[in-house]
């Protein structure tokens, strides 16, 4: 009898992890590297929580972009926000999913994170390589305190189709009328000098093994690698640290409704506090569901998130989406996405 017991539990137990495994949901996205340290974390905490995982590539928004378009993923992730007529033409769904900063990073001797203050004319000048050297008169007359070397300023900036650097071009160019008829903003530019990181995590790399460098990443990148940010003067003309106060402030008068999409640019707003490279990042999906149950995963994964996801996200210096656009966002994905059948994907 004892032993029929165990057997009989035995099987229950096998049976129950069976049925886990049958019920386990794999979905697969990529794209920005901007917003990776948060997914991955959401990520791993709704994998324990529900047993589905979520598989994210880190590959730049250039390639979210393209894999979501030819459905090689069930969702695709761009900091660039896609514009109206794309997601038309492809049938897309856009929804912003979490907002941070990007931060200018440097590698100098002595130089502690936060302490070096810069301007986006300058940035705009070193990237152009009119300013070459760390002790320009332009740097010097803004860091009269720091010691700077008469050394020569190399430059990092990314080499793959990215988000990130559509924000940071995006922002080069609405300070520097030089920038904007020279080089311009996009995912990807001709830059007049430097070279090129693979991801958010190249560019870090790169910036924490070359002396005298300068680049430009998500700030939760400069962070973990323990890389010296740069305060920047916003359009108020005051020097602000990058943090999740001064994110929050430059997306505090966002108009999500405005912008098809929901593709709002939050670079160089105004306000005192606000931090001018901050960005939204996008999740695009089909509207048209080919295998519902992988659509309404990924929308459950997102849900969840909103709901969840928003001390994780500070803790990373991110900031969580307002309750009253994720309202916004669910309201749309009941009435935007559906099945092949047409029925609604998210009730």
């Amino acid at each position: 009898m004892f032993k029929r017991v165990i057997l009989q539990a035995a099987v229950g137990i096998a049976f129950g992890a069976a049925s886990l495994a049958a019920q386990a949901v794999d979905i697969t996205g990529a794209g920005a590297s901007f917003p990776y340290p948060i997914y991955a974390k959401w990520a791993a905490q709704y994998q324990q929580e529900t047993g589905n995982r979520i598989n994210y590539q880190s590959i730049g928004s250039g390639g979210g972009q393209q894999q979501i378009i030819a459905k090689t993923v069930d969702f695709g992730a761009s900091d660039d926000p896609m514009k109206a007529a794309d997601l038309e033409k492809n049938n897309l769904f856009q929804f912003p999913a979490i907002v941070g900063g990007t931060v200018p990073v440097v590698n100098i001797d002595g130089v502690k994170p936060g302490e070096l203050k810069l301007s986006g004319p300058v940035v705009a000048d070193i990237f152009l390589a009119k300013i070459k050297k760390w002790d320009d008169p332009a740097i010097k007359e803004m860091n009269p305190d720091l010691k700077l070397p008469s050394a020569d300023i190399v430059v990092v900036h990314r080499s793959d189709g990215s988000g990130t650097t559509f924000g940071w071009t995006n922002y080069l160019s609405k300070v520097s009328p030089a920038w904007k008829e020279t080089v311009g903003e996009g995912k990807a530019v001709k830059w007049p000098t430097g070279q090129g990181g693979k991801g958010n995590e190249g560019v870090a790399a790169y910036v924490r093994q070359l002396k005298n460098s300068i680049g430009y990443v998500e700030y939760a990148y400069a962070k973990q690698n323990q890389l010296s940010w740069s305060q920047l003067k916003n359009q108020d003309g005051k020097f602000v640290q990058p943090t999740q106060e001064a994110f929050a402030a430059a997306a505090a008068n966002a108009d999500w409704n405005s912008a098809p999409g929901m593709g709002v640019v939050l670079t160089n707003e105004p306000g005192a506090e606000s931090w001018p490279v901050t960005a939204a990042s996008f999740i695009l999906v089909h509207k048209e569901q080919a295998k519902p149950a992988n659509g309404k995963e990924v929308l459950s994964f997102f849900d969840w998130a909103f709901k969840n996801g928003g001390e994780m996200a500070a803790e990373l210096d991110y900031v969580p989406m307002p309750d009253s656009v994720t309202d916004q966002i669910r309201a749309a994905w009941a009435s935007d996405i559906k099945g092949a059948d047409g029925s609604a994907v998210w009730k």
